[in-house]
Protein backbone atom coordinates (compact mmCIF):
# COMPACT_ATOMS: atom_id res chain seq x y z
CA UNK A 1 0.00 0.00 0.00
CA UNK A 2 1.33 3.51 -0.74
CA UNK A 3 2.16 5.99 1.97
CA UNK A 4 -0.61 8.26 3.26
CA UNK A 5 -1.02 11.80 1.97
CA UNK A 6 0.38 13.45 5.12
CA UNK A 7 3.40 11.11 5.21
CA UNK A 8 4.12 11.90 1.55
CA UNK A 9 3.91 15.64 2.32
CA UNK A 10 6.41 15.25 5.17
CA UNK A 11 8.84 13.42 2.86
CA UNK A 12 8.39 16.15 0.22
CA UNK A 13 9.23 18.86 2.80
CA UNK A 14 12.35 16.97 3.93
CA UNK A 15 13.48 16.88 0.27
CA UNK A 16 12.80 20.62 -0.07
CA UNK A 17 14.85 21.25 3.08
CA UNK A 18 17.74 19.32 1.49
CA UNK A 19 17.65 16.62 4.18
CA UNK A 20 16.53 13.82 1.86
CA UNK A 21 17.89 12.93 -1.60
CA UNK A 22 15.63 12.14 -4.57
CA UNK A 23 16.88 8.52 -4.49
CA UNK A 24 16.02 8.10 -0.79
CA UNK A 25 12.64 9.73 -1.36
CA UNK A 26 11.91 7.28 -4.19
CA UNK A 27 12.85 4.33 -1.95
CA UNK A 28 10.51 5.53 0.78
CA UNK A 29 7.60 6.16 -1.58
CA UNK A 30 8.05 2.73 -3.17
CA UNK A 31 7.80 0.81 0.13
CA UNK A 32 5.32 -2.09 -0.17
CA UNK A 33 4.10 -1.64 3.44
CA UNK A 34 2.41 1.41 4.97
CA UNK A 35 4.31 2.38 8.15
CA UNK A 36 2.48 4.27 10.87
CA UNK A 37 3.52 7.78 11.81
CA UNK A 38 5.84 6.54 14.59
CA UNK A 39 7.33 3.82 12.37
CA UNK A 40 8.05 6.35 9.61
CA UNK A 41 9.73 8.62 12.17
CA UNK A 42 11.97 5.74 13.28
CA UNK A 43 12.85 4.82 9.66
CA UNK A 44 13.76 8.44 8.83
CA UNK A 45 15.93 8.79 11.94
CA UNK A 46 17.65 5.39 11.73
CA UNK A 47 18.10 4.92 7.97
CA UNK A 48 18.32 8.50 6.71
CA UNK A 49 19.86 10.31 9.70
CA UNK A 50 17.06 12.86 10.00
CA UNK A 51 17.26 14.59 13.39
CA UNK A 52 14.21 14.92 15.63
CA UNK A 53 14.13 18.70 15.18
CA UNK A 54 14.37 18.43 11.36
CA UNK A 55 11.48 15.96 11.43
CA UNK A 56 9.42 18.30 13.62
CA UNK A 57 10.11 21.19 11.25
CA UNK A 58 9.06 19.13 8.21
CA UNK A 59 5.81 18.09 9.90
CA UNK A 60 5.02 21.72 10.75
CA UNK A 61 5.59 22.85 7.17
CA UNK A 62 3.48 19.98 5.82
CA UNK A 63 0.61 20.72 8.20
CA UNK A 64 0.86 24.51 8.33
CA UNK A 65 1.70 24.61 12.06
CA UNK A 66 4.37 26.39 14.09
CA UNK A 67 7.10 24.22 15.72
CA UNK A 68 7.78 24.57 19.43
CA UNK A 69 10.80 23.20 21.29
CA UNK A 70 9.05 21.79 24.38
CA UNK A 71 12.33 20.51 25.84
CA UNK A 72 13.43 24.08 26.53
CA UNK A 73 10.12 25.12 28.09
CA UNK A 74 10.23 25.49 31.88
CA UNK A 75 7.07 24.46 33.70
CA UNK A 76 5.78 27.22 36.03
CA UNK A 77 3.28 27.22 38.92
CA UNK A 78 0.71 28.85 36.60
CA UNK A 79 1.21 26.44 33.68
CA UNK A 80 -1.84 24.33 34.52
CA UNK A 81 -4.12 27.08 35.87
CA UNK A 82 -6.19 27.36 32.68
CA UNK A 83 -5.98 23.69 31.59
CA UNK A 84 -5.54 21.16 34.40
CA UNK A 85 -2.72 18.60 34.42
CA UNK A 86 -5.02 15.58 34.11
CA UNK A 87 -6.62 16.92 30.89
CA UNK A 88 -3.14 17.63 29.47
CA UNK A 89 -1.91 14.11 30.31
CA UNK A 90 -4.98 12.52 28.75
CA UNK A 91 -4.69 14.48 25.48
CA UNK A 92 -0.87 14.91 25.32
CA UNK A 93 -0.88 18.69 25.20
CA UNK A 94 1.07 21.35 27.07
CA UNK A 95 -0.03 25.00 27.66
CA UNK A 96 3.05 27.11 26.91
CA UNK A 97 1.81 30.69 26.96
CA UNK A 98 -0.86 33.30 26.29
CA UNK A 99 -1.03 36.16 23.77
CA UNK A 100 -3.97 38.48 24.42
CA UNK A 101 -7.07 36.29 24.43
CA UNK A 102 -5.29 33.40 22.69
CA UNK A 103 -3.82 30.36 24.48
CA UNK A 104 -0.63 28.87 23.03
CA UNK A 105 -0.82 25.07 23.33
CA UNK A 106 1.75 22.51 22.14
CA UNK A 107 0.16 19.35 20.67
CA UNK A 108 1.76 15.94 20.20
CA UNK A 109 -0.99 14.81 17.81
CA UNK A 110 -1.65 17.56 15.22
CA UNK A 111 -4.55 15.66 13.65
CA UNK A 112 -6.91 15.70 16.65
CA UNK A 113 -8.68 19.05 16.16
CA UNK A 114 -11.45 18.23 18.68
CA UNK A 115 -9.08 18.85 21.61
CA UNK A 116 -8.71 22.53 20.65
CA UNK A 117 -12.50 22.85 20.70
CA UNK A 118 -12.68 21.24 24.16
CA UNK A 119 -10.04 23.67 25.45
CA UNK A 120 -12.02 26.62 24.07
CA UNK A 121 -15.15 25.33 25.82
CA UNK A 122 -13.25 24.87 29.12
CA UNK A 123 -11.46 28.22 29.14
CA UNK A 124 -13.54 30.48 26.93
CA UNK A 125 -10.35 31.37 25.02
CA UNK A 126 -9.29 30.56 21.47
CA UNK A 127 -6.34 28.22 20.91
CA UNK A 128 -3.25 28.65 18.76
CA UNK A 129 -1.96 25.16 18.00
CA UNK A 130 1.79 24.54 18.09
CA UNK A 131 3.51 21.23 17.37
CA UNK A 132 5.90 19.67 19.87
CA UNK A 133 7.65 16.31 20.17
CA UNK A 134 5.54 13.71 21.97
CA UNK A 135 8.47 12.49 24.11
CA UNK A 136 9.19 16.05 25.32
CA UNK A 137 5.53 16.70 26.15
CA UNK A 138 5.26 13.40 28.06
CA UNK A 139 8.38 14.33 30.03
CA UNK A 140 6.97 17.73 31.01
CA UNK A 141 3.66 16.17 32.04
CA UNK A 142 5.18 13.77 34.56
CA UNK A 143 3.77 14.68 37.97
CA UNK A 144 7.16 15.23 39.60
CA UNK A 145 8.37 17.33 36.62
CA UNK A 146 5.13 19.25 36.20
CA UNK A 147 5.17 20.42 39.80
CA UNK A 148 8.89 20.61 40.54
CA UNK A 149 8.83 24.38 40.20
CA UNK A 150 5.79 25.05 42.39
CA UNK A 151 6.53 28.31 44.12
CA UNK A 152 4.79 30.36 46.74
CA UNK A 153 6.30 33.77 46.02
CA UNK A 154 3.18 35.30 44.46
CA UNK A 155 0.92 34.22 47.32
CA UNK A 156 3.48 35.23 49.95
CA UNK A 157 3.76 38.67 48.35
CA UNK A 158 -0.02 39.08 48.51
CA UNK A 159 -0.02 37.92 52.12
CA UNK A 160 2.73 40.37 52.96
CA UNK A 161 0.74 43.24 51.48
CA UNK A 162 -2.44 42.13 53.25
CA UNK A 163 -0.86 41.62 56.66
CA UNK A 164 1.26 44.75 56.50
CA UNK A 165 -1.89 46.82 56.72
CA UNK A 166 -2.61 48.22 60.17
CA UNK A 167 -5.17 46.28 62.26
CA UNK A 168 -5.80 43.76 59.47
CA UNK A 169 -8.25 41.10 60.60
CA UNK A 170 -9.15 37.94 58.69
CA UNK A 171 -12.82 37.09 59.12
CA UNK A 172 -14.18 33.55 59.14
CA UNK A 173 -16.29 34.14 56.04
CA UNK A 174 -13.15 35.24 54.15
CA UNK A 175 -11.64 31.83 54.86
CA UNK A 176 -14.62 29.83 53.64
CA UNK A 177 -14.89 31.07 50.06
CA UNK A 178 -12.37 29.32 47.81
CA UNK A 179 -9.92 31.71 46.11
CA UNK A 180 -11.34 34.68 48.03
CA UNK A 181 -8.13 35.42 49.90
CA UNK A 182 -4.40 34.70 49.53
CA UNK A 183 -4.54 32.52 52.68
CA UNK A 184 -6.92 30.16 50.83
CA UNK A 185 -4.53 29.86 47.91
CA UNK A 186 -1.60 29.36 50.28
CA UNK A 187 -3.19 26.50 52.24
CA UNK A 188 -4.30 24.76 49.03
CA UNK A 189 -0.93 25.21 47.40
CA UNK A 190 0.92 23.80 50.43
CA UNK A 191 -1.19 20.63 50.30
CA UNK A 192 -0.95 20.27 46.51
CA UNK A 193 2.80 20.82 46.52
CA UNK A 194 3.31 18.28 49.31
CA UNK A 195 1.20 15.72 47.45
CA UNK A 196 3.14 16.10 44.19
CA UNK A 197 6.45 16.03 46.08
CA UNK A 198 5.54 12.60 47.48
CA UNK A 199 5.37 13.78 51.10
CA UNK A 200 3.70 11.65 53.76
CA UNK A 201 3.22 14.49 56.30
CA UNK A 202 2.99 18.29 56.34
CA UNK A 203 4.26 20.12 59.45
CA UNK A 204 3.18 23.73 60.09
CA UNK A 205 5.30 24.87 63.02
CA UNK A 206 5.11 28.26 64.81
CA UNK A 207 8.51 29.64 65.78
CA UNK A 208 9.24 32.81 67.73
CA UNK A 209 9.48 35.16 64.74
CA UNK A 210 8.13 33.09 61.83
CA UNK A 211 6.07 30.06 60.86
CA UNK A 212 7.88 27.16 59.14
CA UNK A 213 6.31 24.62 56.76
CA UNK A 214 8.12 21.29 56.44
CA UNK A 215 7.38 18.11 54.45
CA UNK A 216 8.32 14.58 55.47
CA UNK A 217 9.58 12.80 52.36
CA UNK A 218 10.93 9.23 52.56
CA UNK A 219 11.06 9.51 56.34
CA UNK A 220 13.08 12.75 56.54
CA UNK A 221 11.66 16.25 56.99
CA UNK A 222 12.61 18.97 54.51
CA UNK A 223 11.96 22.67 55.04
CA UNK A 224 9.79 24.12 52.28
CA UNK A 225 8.57 27.56 53.32
CA UNK A 226 8.99 30.31 55.92
CA UNK A 227 6.24 32.85 56.56
CA UNK A 228 5.84 35.84 58.89
CA UNK A 229 4.50 34.85 62.30
CA UNK A 230 1.47 37.16 61.86
CA UNK A 231 0.19 34.77 59.14
CA UNK A 232 0.06 31.81 61.57
CA UNK A 233 -3.39 32.49 63.04
CA UNK A 234 -5.13 32.80 59.67
CA UNK A 235 -3.37 29.75 58.20
CA UNK A 236 -4.23 27.51 61.16
CA UNK A 237 -7.81 28.85 61.17
CA UNK A 238 -8.15 27.98 57.48
CA UNK A 239 -6.94 24.41 58.09
CA UNK A 240 -9.40 24.07 60.99
CA UNK A 241 -12.30 25.24 58.84
CA UNK A 242 -11.36 22.71 56.16
CA UNK A 243 -11.69 19.88 58.70
CA UNK A 244 -14.63 21.29 60.69
CA UNK A 245 -12.75 21.98 63.92
CA UNK A 246 -13.46 24.70 66.47
CA UNK A 247 -11.38 27.71 65.38
CA UNK A 248 -12.05 29.49 68.69
CA UNK A 249 -10.45 26.66 70.73
CA UNK A 250 -6.71 27.32 70.81
CA UNK A 251 -5.86 25.84 74.22
CA UNK A 252 -6.57 22.15 73.57
CA UNK A 253 -5.32 19.69 70.92
CA UNK A 254 -7.87 18.79 68.23
CA UNK A 255 -8.06 16.04 65.61
CA UNK A 256 -9.89 16.21 62.29
CA UNK A 257 -9.94 15.10 58.66
CA UNK A 258 -9.85 17.09 55.41
CA UNK A 259 -11.54 15.69 52.29
CA UNK A 260 -9.36 17.72 49.94
CA UNK A 261 -11.29 16.90 46.76
CA UNK A 262 -13.93 19.50 47.67
CA UNK A 263 -11.35 22.28 48.04
CA UNK A 264 -9.49 21.99 44.70
CA UNK A 265 -10.32 21.87 41.00
CA UNK A 266 -7.44 19.60 40.01
CA UNK A 267 -9.18 16.32 40.90
CA UNK A 268 -6.63 15.50 43.61
CA UNK A 269 -8.50 12.81 45.52
CA UNK A 270 -6.73 12.71 48.88
CA UNK A 271 -7.75 12.95 52.52
CA UNK A 272 -5.63 14.47 55.25
CA UNK A 273 -5.57 13.40 58.88
CA UNK A 274 -5.11 16.63 60.83
CA UNK A 275 -3.80 17.13 64.35
CA UNK A 276 -3.49 20.55 65.99
CA UNK A 277 -1.66 21.23 69.26
CA UNK A 278 -0.99 24.34 71.40
CA UNK A 279 2.78 25.02 71.42
CA UNK A 280 4.89 27.69 73.09
CA UNK A 281 4.70 30.13 70.14
CA UNK A 282 1.21 29.29 68.91
CA UNK A 283 -0.73 26.40 67.43
CA UNK A 284 1.12 23.77 65.42
CA UNK A 285 -0.50 21.56 62.78
CA UNK A 286 0.55 18.19 61.39
CA UNK A 287 -1.31 16.72 58.39
CA UNK A 288 -0.88 13.09 57.31
CA UNK A 289 -1.61 12.63 53.58
CA UNK A 290 -3.85 9.65 52.77
CA UNK A 291 -3.92 9.08 49.02
CA UNK A 292 -7.28 7.48 48.22
CA UNK A 293 -6.21 6.84 44.63
CA UNK A 294 -3.48 4.48 45.83
CA UNK A 295 -4.54 0.92 46.48
CA UNK A 296 -2.93 -1.23 49.14
CA UNK A 297 0.29 -2.89 48.03
CA UNK A 298 0.55 -6.67 47.83
CA UNK A 299 2.58 -8.34 50.60
CA UNK A 300 5.31 -9.17 48.09
CA UNK A 301 5.95 -5.42 47.52
CA UNK A 302 6.48 -4.52 51.20
CA UNK A 303 10.07 -5.75 51.56
CA UNK A 304 9.48 -9.11 53.26
CA UNK A 305 12.34 -11.55 52.69
CA UNK A 306 11.28 -14.84 51.09
CA UNK A 307 11.57 -16.73 54.39
CA UNK A 308 9.68 -14.09 56.39
CA UNK A 309 6.95 -13.81 53.74
CA UNK A 310 6.30 -17.56 53.77
CA UNK A 311 6.12 -17.60 57.59
CA UNK A 312 3.89 -14.50 57.76
CA UNK A 313 1.45 -15.85 55.18
CA UNK A 314 1.16 -19.05 57.21
CA UNK A 315 0.44 -17.01 60.37
CA UNK A 316 -2.34 -14.85 58.88
CA UNK A 317 -4.14 -17.98 57.71
CA UNK A 318 -4.39 -19.44 61.22
CA UNK A 319 -8.02 -19.95 62.36
CA UNK A 320 -7.57 -18.02 65.61
CA UNK A 321 -4.98 -16.25 67.73
CA UNK A 322 -3.37 -12.82 67.95
CA UNK A 323 -0.96 -11.23 65.46
CA UNK A 324 0.69 -8.02 66.61
CA UNK A 325 2.67 -5.47 64.58
CA UNK A 326 4.98 -3.17 66.49
CA UNK A 327 7.08 -0.17 65.57
CA UNK A 328 7.03 3.63 65.84
CA UNK A 329 4.62 5.96 64.04
CA UNK A 330 5.25 5.93 60.30
CA UNK A 331 6.93 2.51 60.17
CA UNK A 332 4.45 1.02 57.70
CA UNK A 333 2.33 -0.97 60.17
CA UNK A 334 -1.02 0.15 58.73
CA UNK A 335 -0.04 -0.67 55.14
CA UNK A 336 1.13 -4.14 56.18
CA UNK A 337 -2.13 -4.78 58.05
CA UNK A 338 -4.23 -3.64 55.08
CA UNK A 339 -2.17 -5.79 52.69
CA UNK A 340 -2.61 -8.82 54.95
CA UNK A 341 -6.37 -8.28 55.15
CA UNK A 342 -6.60 -7.91 51.37
CA UNK A 343 -4.82 -11.23 50.94
CA UNK A 344 -7.13 -13.19 53.27
CA UNK A 345 -10.33 -11.32 52.35
CA UNK A 346 -12.65 -13.86 50.69
CA UNK A 347 -16.42 -14.19 50.46
CA UNK A 348 -16.51 -16.89 53.16
CA UNK A 349 -14.75 -14.71 55.76
CA UNK A 350 -16.26 -11.90 57.86
CA UNK A 351 -13.80 -9.12 58.71
CA UNK A 352 -14.43 -6.22 61.11
CA UNK A 353 -11.99 -3.37 61.73
CA UNK A 354 -11.88 -0.65 64.40
CA UNK A 355 -9.68 2.23 63.24
CA UNK A 356 -8.75 5.75 64.29
CA UNK A 357 -8.87 7.03 61.62
CA UNK A 358 -9.92 4.85 58.67
CA UNK A 359 -6.94 5.48 56.38
CA UNK A 360 -8.00 3.47 53.34
CA UNK A 361 -11.43 2.05 52.47
CA UNK A 362 -11.18 -1.64 51.64
CA UNK A 363 -13.91 -3.28 49.54
CA UNK A 364 -15.67 -6.21 51.23
CA UNK A 365 -14.45 -5.27 54.72
CA UNK A 366 -16.62 -3.64 57.41
CA UNK A 367 -14.70 -0.73 58.95
CA UNK A 368 -15.60 1.33 62.02
CA UNK A 369 -14.32 4.84 62.79
CA UNK A 370 -13.58 5.54 66.47
CA UNK A 371 -15.19 8.56 68.21
CA UNK A 372 -13.73 8.93 71.69
CA UNK A 373 -15.83 12.02 72.37
CA UNK A 374 -18.99 9.91 72.42
CA UNK A 375 -17.42 6.87 74.06
CA UNK A 376 -16.71 4.81 70.93
CA UNK A 377 -13.24 3.54 71.86
CA UNK A 378 -11.27 0.52 70.71
CA UNK A 379 -12.48 -1.40 73.78
CA UNK A 380 -16.14 -0.54 73.08
CA UNK A 381 -15.74 -1.49 69.40
CA UNK A 382 -14.13 -4.80 70.34
CA UNK A 383 -16.97 -5.67 72.69
CA UNK A 384 -19.53 -5.01 69.96
CA UNK A 385 -17.54 -7.01 67.40
CA UNK A 386 -17.56 -10.11 69.60
CA UNK A 387 -21.36 -10.12 69.28
CA UNK A 388 -21.27 -9.65 65.48
CA UNK A 389 -19.95 -13.10 64.54
CA UNK A 390 -16.65 -12.03 62.89
CA UNK A 391 -13.87 -14.38 61.76
CA UNK A 392 -11.13 -11.74 61.72
CA UNK A 393 -10.94 -8.55 63.81
CA UNK A 394 -8.50 -5.70 63.24
CA UNK A 395 -8.00 -3.22 66.07
CA UNK A 396 -6.07 -0.09 65.13
CA UNK A 397 -3.98 -0.02 68.31
CA UNK A 398 -3.80 -1.65 71.73
CA UNK A 399 -3.33 1.38 74.00
CA UNK A 400 -4.60 0.35 77.42
CA UNK A 401 -5.29 -2.60 79.72
CA UNK A 402 -9.00 -2.79 78.86
CA UNK A 403 -8.38 -3.09 75.11
CA UNK A 404 -5.55 -5.59 75.69
CA UNK A 405 -7.77 -7.80 77.88
CA UNK A 406 -10.62 -7.91 75.36
CA UNK A 407 -8.16 -8.52 72.49
CA UNK A 408 -6.64 -11.54 74.26
CA UNK A 409 -10.13 -12.79 75.11
CA UNK A 410 -11.15 -12.53 71.44
CA UNK A 411 -8.02 -14.39 70.33
CA UNK A 412 -8.73 -17.17 72.82
CA UNK A 413 -12.36 -17.63 71.77
CA UNK A 414 -11.96 -18.58 68.12
CA UNK A 415 -11.23 -15.23 66.44
CA UNK A 416 -8.15 -14.10 64.55
CA UNK A 417 -7.20 -10.71 66.03
CA UNK A 418 -4.71 -8.37 64.33
CA UNK A 419 -3.49 -5.17 65.97
CA UNK A 420 -0.55 -2.82 66.55
CA UNK A 421 1.52 -1.95 69.59
CA UNK A 422 4.31 0.55 70.23
CA UNK A 423 7.46 -1.37 71.17
CA UNK A 424 11.05 -1.29 69.94
CA UNK A 425 11.30 -4.90 68.78
CA UNK A 426 9.28 -8.12 68.63
CA UNK A 427 10.43 -9.83 71.89
CA UNK A 428 9.74 -6.73 74.05
CA UNK A 429 6.04 -6.97 73.05
CA UNK A 430 5.59 -9.70 75.68
CA UNK A 431 6.95 -7.42 78.41
CA UNK A 432 4.67 -4.59 77.20
CA UNK A 433 1.57 -6.80 77.45
CA UNK A 434 2.66 -8.05 80.87
CA UNK A 435 3.10 -4.44 81.98
CA UNK A 436 -0.52 -3.81 80.89
CA UNK A 437 -1.62 -6.48 83.36
CA UNK A 438 -2.06 -9.47 81.02
CA UNK A 439 -1.06 -12.79 82.62
CA UNK A 440 1.90 -14.51 80.89
CA UNK A 441 -0.06 -17.74 80.32
CA UNK A 442 -2.79 -15.71 78.54
CA UNK A 443 -0.17 -14.11 76.29
CA UNK A 444 1.48 -17.42 75.38
CA UNK A 445 -1.89 -19.06 74.68
CA UNK A 446 -3.17 -16.31 72.37
CA UNK A 447 -0.06 -15.02 70.57
CA UNK A 448 0.61 -16.42 67.09
CA UNK A 449 3.37 -14.04 66.01
CA UNK A 450 4.80 -10.57 66.51
CA UNK A 451 6.11 -8.58 63.53
CA UNK A 452 8.35 -5.64 64.34
CA UNK A 453 9.07 -3.35 61.40
CA UNK A 454 10.75 -0.18 60.20
CA UNK A 455 11.00 1.68 56.90
CA UNK A 456 14.43 2.17 55.35
CA UNK A 457 15.16 4.51 52.47
CA UNK A 458 15.74 2.83 49.10
CA UNK A 459 18.96 3.75 47.38
CA UNK A 460 18.49 5.38 43.95
CA UNK A 461 19.09 2.75 41.27
CA UNK A 462 20.11 5.37 38.71
CA UNK A 463 23.02 6.97 40.57
CA UNK A 464 24.03 4.42 43.25
CA UNK A 465 27.75 3.69 43.52
CA UNK A 466 29.10 0.13 43.85
CA UNK A 467 32.09 -0.53 46.11
CA UNK A 468 33.83 -3.23 48.17
CA UNK A 469 33.38 -2.59 51.92
CA UNK A 470 36.50 -2.63 54.10
CA UNK A 471 37.37 -2.41 57.75
CA UNK A 472 34.44 -1.74 60.08
CA UNK A 473 31.84 -2.02 57.30
CA UNK A 474 33.12 -5.44 56.20
CA UNK A 475 33.17 -6.59 59.83
CA UNK A 476 29.50 -5.55 60.36
CA UNK A 477 28.40 -7.51 57.29
CA UNK A 478 30.38 -10.61 58.27
CA UNK A 479 29.03 -10.62 61.82
CA UNK A 480 25.45 -9.87 60.82
CA UNK A 481 25.11 -12.07 57.73
CA UNK A 482 28.29 -14.13 57.57
CA UNK A 483 28.82 -12.58 54.12
CA UNK A 484 30.97 -9.99 52.43
CA UNK A 485 30.98 -8.74 48.86
CA UNK A 486 30.13 -5.77 46.67
CA UNK A 487 27.47 -3.41 48.04
CA UNK A 488 26.16 0.03 47.06
CA UNK A 489 26.23 3.50 48.61
CA UNK A 490 24.27 6.62 47.76
CA UNK A 491 25.82 9.05 45.34
CA UNK A 492 26.84 12.21 47.27
CA UNK A 493 25.47 14.45 44.50
CA UNK A 494 22.43 12.32 43.60
CA UNK A 495 20.60 12.80 40.30
CA UNK A 496 17.37 14.41 39.02
CA UNK A 497 15.53 11.09 39.47
CA UNK A 498 16.08 11.13 43.26
CA UNK A 499 15.95 14.94 43.61
CA UNK A 500 19.72 14.96 44.26
CA UNK A 501 19.39 13.05 47.55
CA UNK A 502 20.74 9.64 46.54
CA UNK A 503 17.59 7.91 47.81
CA UNK A 504 14.18 7.31 46.24
CA UNK A 505 11.29 5.58 48.05
CA UNK A 506 11.39 3.25 51.06
CA UNK A 507 11.44 -0.48 51.78
CA UNK A 508 10.28 -2.35 54.89
CA UNK A 509 12.51 -4.37 57.21
CA UNK A 510 10.91 -6.96 59.47
CA UNK A 511 11.60 -8.99 62.61
CA UNK A 512 9.19 -11.93 62.81
CA UNK A 513 8.88 -13.71 66.18
CA UNK A 514 6.68 -16.81 65.85
CA UNK A 515 5.61 -18.72 68.95
CA UNK A 516 6.67 -22.34 69.41
CA UNK A 517 6.84 -24.72 72.39
CA UNK A 518 10.16 -23.38 73.68
CA UNK A 519 9.01 -19.75 73.43
CA UNK A 520 5.65 -20.53 75.10
CA UNK A 521 7.49 -22.15 77.99
CA UNK A 522 9.84 -19.17 78.35
CA UNK A 523 6.90 -16.70 78.36
CA UNK A 524 5.06 -18.76 81.00
CA UNK A 525 8.16 -18.74 83.21
CA UNK A 526 8.41 -14.95 82.89
CA UNK A 527 11.82 -14.90 81.19
CA UNK A 528 13.37 -11.54 80.30
CA UNK A 529 13.14 -9.97 76.83
CA UNK A 530 16.81 -10.75 76.05
CA UNK A 531 16.20 -14.47 76.68
CA UNK A 532 13.09 -14.44 74.47
CA UNK A 533 15.15 -12.80 71.73
CA UNK A 534 17.87 -15.46 72.01
CA UNK A 535 15.25 -18.23 71.74
CA UNK A 536 13.71 -16.55 68.71
CA UNK A 537 17.08 -16.16 66.96
CA UNK A 538 17.98 -19.78 67.75
CA UNK A 539 14.74 -20.87 66.07
CA UNK A 540 15.33 -18.86 62.89
CA UNK A 541 14.20 -15.28 63.65
CA UNK A 542 16.08 -12.62 61.70
CA UNK A 543 16.43 -9.43 63.75
CA UNK A 544 15.72 -5.97 62.35
CA UNK A 545 19.47 -5.40 62.10
CA UNK A 546 20.02 -8.63 60.16
CA UNK A 547 17.09 -7.93 57.82
CA UNK A 548 18.40 -4.41 57.17
CA UNK A 549 21.79 -5.91 56.21
CA UNK A 550 19.98 -8.30 53.88
CA UNK A 551 18.51 -5.27 52.06
CA UNK A 552 22.07 -3.89 51.77
CA UNK A 553 23.27 -7.22 50.32
CA UNK A 554 20.43 -7.16 47.75
CA UNK A 555 21.37 -3.63 46.67
CA UNK A 556 18.12 -2.06 47.90
CA UNK A 557 19.75 0.28 50.43
CA UNK A 558 23.09 1.42 51.81
CA UNK A 559 24.94 0.25 54.90
CA UNK A 560 24.90 3.80 56.31
CA UNK A 561 21.09 3.84 56.04
CA UNK A 562 20.82 0.38 57.65
CA UNK A 563 22.92 1.36 60.68
CA UNK A 564 21.08 4.67 61.12
CA UNK A 565 17.64 2.98 61.01
CA UNK A 566 18.18 0.22 63.60
CA UNK A 567 21.02 -0.38 66.09
CA UNK A 568 23.39 -3.30 65.74
CA UNK A 569 22.35 -6.35 67.80
CA UNK A 570 24.07 -6.51 71.19
CA UNK A 571 24.95 -10.19 70.72
CA UNK A 572 26.66 -9.44 67.40
CA UNK A 573 28.33 -6.28 68.71
CA UNK A 574 29.92 -8.12 71.61
CA UNK A 575 30.85 -11.22 69.59
CA UNK A 576 34.59 -11.94 69.39
CA UNK A 577 36.32 -10.88 66.20
CA UNK A 578 37.15 -13.60 63.69
CA UNK A 579 40.83 -14.30 63.32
Amino acid sequence: MPLGRTQTQIIDKLEEMGKLTAENKAVLLARPDEPTGDQLDQILQADHRITMFQLLLAKCRALGLTPFNVARYRVHPTTFEKIDLEFCQKNLILPVGQVGDFLLVAFANPFDTTVATKIQDKTGQRVIRLLGREADIRDKLKKDQAHEDVQFSDVVDQLGAQFDEVDTEIKDEDLENEESAPIIQLSNRIIEDAYFAGASDIHIEPWEKEIVVRYRIDGLTQEKLRLPSRVAGALVARVKIMCNLDIAERRLPQDGRIVFKQYNKKNIDIDLRVSTAPLNHGEGVVMRILDKQKSTLPLTALGFSEANLAKYRECIRQPYGMILHCGPTGSGKSMTLYSALNEINTTDVVIRTAEDPIEYTLPGINQMQMHRQIGLTFAAALRSFLRQDPDIILVGEIRDKETANIAVEAALTGHMLISTLHTNDAPSTVARLTDMGIEPFMISSSLVCVCSQRLMRRICKVCRVAYEPEGREKEVLQRGLGWSGQIYKASPKGCPKCNNTGYKGRVGIHELLITDEELVEAINKGHETAELKRIGMKNGMKTLHQDSLLKVKEGLSSLAEALSTVPQDMELRNAPKET
